[in-house]
């Protein structure tokens, strides 16, 4: 399980990192830890990936990925506040940055993940549901 929160601060931009692994922009996220409270863990993943302390305001979307090899994750998607912390890289990030919508949803690069970023951002009232599925790769 994973959650992955989607950061607003007060002029209403959106925060994205940059992850050192494959060079994308996205929201900050990973893994739910087994002693983690599932908001704790998206506050707490953003923090390590960011530097920015978050409060959460609302689960904005549950989505299940099956990949290609049979594995499978479910995600859950906050959407959250920033409270304090100022932007800095972590071992898992490299750039750290406040953008507005608009910026995000160009710099997101992964369909999967824009679709989460569209759904927080949405306004709506209710969490999304999305199930995703890799096609077996045929060789």
């Amino acid at each position: 399980m994973a959650a992955t929160g989607i950061v607003l601060n007060r002029d209403g931009k959106v925060l994205l990192v940059r992850r050192r692994d494959n060079g994308n922009w996205e929201p900050p996220g990973g893994v739910v830890e087994l002693d983690d409270s599932l908001e704790g863990a998206v506050a707490r993943e953003v923090r390590e990936e960011s530097g920015i302390e978050v409060d959460v305001i609302r689960l904005s979307g549950v989505y299940k990925n099956v990949g290609a090899k049979g594995t499978h994750v479910v995600s859950l998607v906050f959407l959250c506040r920033a409270v304090g912390g100022k932007p800095t890289t972590g071992d898992e990030t490299s750039e750290v940055g406040w953008f507005s919508a608009e910026e995000a949803m160009r710099l997101v690069s992964r369909e999967r993940m824009r679709i989460r970023l569209q759904d927080a951002l949405s306004g709506r009232e209710t969490p999304a549901v999305r199930s995703f599925m890799t096609p077996e790769k045929r060789n």
